[in-house]
């Protein structure tokens, strides 16, 4: 394997695991009844509908079909790909949720 194709290989991972961050965060984001798309807009006021997000939301499956997703799993997957926004949105919302449910 040469240089180009190693670095190719190594671009190559990078975006599935990306769109694997992408899947765990909209998933889990459904799983919590809330909009992936809405806590991304959020996050990133200034930037246009992200292309990967809306092909990834046609992957997600309904509620009560997908396996729980914790919410330690999403935040240490949002801070690994330096999401630091989007993962203080979500933290908020879980804070919000775990708030709920002490009332």
């Amino acid at each position: 394997m040469d240089k180009k194709e190693m670095e190719e290989k190594i671009i190559e991972q990078y975006r599935q695991d990306e769109n694997m961050m992408i899947l765990v965060f909209a998933q889990w984001c459904i799983n919590n009844d809330l909009q992936p798309e809405e806590l991304y807009r959020e996050a990133y006021p200034a930037q246009s509908n992200n292309k990967e997000l809306e092909k990834t939301l046609e992957l997600l499956v309904p509620k009560l079909e997908s396996e729980h997703i914790p919410d330690s799993t999403v935040l240490n997957v949002l801070q690994l790909f330096g999401n630091d926004d989007l993962a203080f949105i979500v933290n908020r919302e879980i804070e919000k949720r775990e708030k709920r449910e002490k009332e």
